[in-house]
């Protein structure tokens, strides 16, 4: 069901909701947030399809997120897969991860031949740490955009962050392998949130 606006209409969120209008469109989009992407792409993501081509609501974003995160690769190049794909078919995922990769791995080639030469430079060292520093802080502020979200999830807020304190405990302090916490974590969240579903009045069966 929509939200409501308390009016009886749909929620501002959703109301502004669009679609792209071709795989052109899908291309030029992912190419210009690919562009902006030093340090991550992500949060220009977030920023891109959520907030200023209004494609995705916060939750639709999330919820994309979380599946491109438990597959293979890259979560923003899963991103453009499964996106493009939902609209155009195989020339939506086709154009939206063009888009994403062709700029891109051009730079990437230039600035990995120009490292060669330049790596040793205190400058360049210097330059590369506060990055660093950048990226992290990018990563940081675009999980505190998406943090209200959880208030929509089946799990809860005590719920979801209990796992992802395992997660961080798993993974950053006892170095387990990475794809054995997704999956073992993963199910539990999953189990968690059907048995919850299942609880609520009017729930799934």
């Amino acid at each position: 069901m929509p939200e409501s606006d308390g009016q009886g209409g749909p929620a501002p969120a959703e109301a502004a909701l669009r679609t792209p209008g071709s795989c052109a469109e899908l291309f030029w989009v992912f190419h210009h947030l690919a562009l902006q992407g030093f340090g991550g792409v992500l949060p220009v993501a977030h920023r891109a399809l959520v907030e200023r081509q209004r494609w995705l609501t916060p939750v639709q974003f999330v919820e994309l997120l979380s599946l491109a995160q438990v597959l293979p690769g890259p979560n923003v190049i899963n991103i453009s897969l499964i996106f493009g794909d939902r609209h155009f078919g195989w020339r939506g995922a086709v154009s939206a991860t063009a888009g994403l990769l062709a700029a891109p791995l051009l730079i990437v080639l230039t600035l990995g031949l120009l490292y060669r030469h330049f790596a040793t430079n205190p400058l360049v060292a210097g330059a590369l740490r506060g990055m660093g520093a950048v990226a992290a802080g990018l990563v940081l502020s675009t999980a505190a955009k998406l943090l209200p979200t959880l208030r929509k999830s089946p799990l809860g807020l005590l719920a979801a962050s209990g796992l992802a304190s395992a997660a961080f405990i798993a993974i950053g302090l006892l170095r387990w392998p990475l794809a054995g916490v997704v999956l073992g974590l993963g199910a539990v969240g999953m189990g968690l949130a059907l048995w919850r579903m299942r609880a609520a009045p009017g729930g799934a069966t």
